[in-house]
């Protein structure tokens, strides 16, 4: 089972690594589509969350700093879920779905992320 959860902790946190990273490589597009749903500095709040995203899934992914990168994925899925995929100011069908997919999404891995707190620590295999 420890290994188990080695694992699902590799994938999980490495999900949101894996973003972070994508905010970096993805600047220019991500602040496009950022400034296009109305967040202020767009550019700046792109890096920002993919810090946020980089620290938070490799506090899962290592099993340190729990409490921290809960903290940081959390206040991010909330953020965008809220900003960017607010899916009930969208009247075309077809442009709400994709939207409230990824709103649904992020409420779910939100769950996710605050059961964390709920394994004692310190976790199997961290450093």
């Amino acid at each position: 089972m420890a290994l188990l959860f080695l694992l699902g902790r590799i994938l999980f946190g490495g999900y949101f690594v894996m973003s972070g990273i994508n905010h970096f490589r993805n600047h220019l597009m991500l602040t496009q589509y950022a400034q296009f749903k109305g967040v202020p500095s767009p550019g700046l709040a792109v890096y920002l969350t993919g810090l946020m995203l980089i620290l938070g899934g490799a506090g899962i992914l290592l099993g340190v700093k729990i409490g921290w990168s809960v903290l940081l994925l959390t206040i991010f899925l909330i953020a965008v879920s809220f900003k960017m995929h607010n899916f009930w100011t969208i009247s075309d069908p077809m442009a709400k779905l994709p939207d409230m997919i990824n709103f649904l999404k992020n409420m779910a891995l939100i769950g996710a992320v605050l059961m964390m707190l709920m394994i004692p620590t310190p976790w199997l295999y961290s450093l």
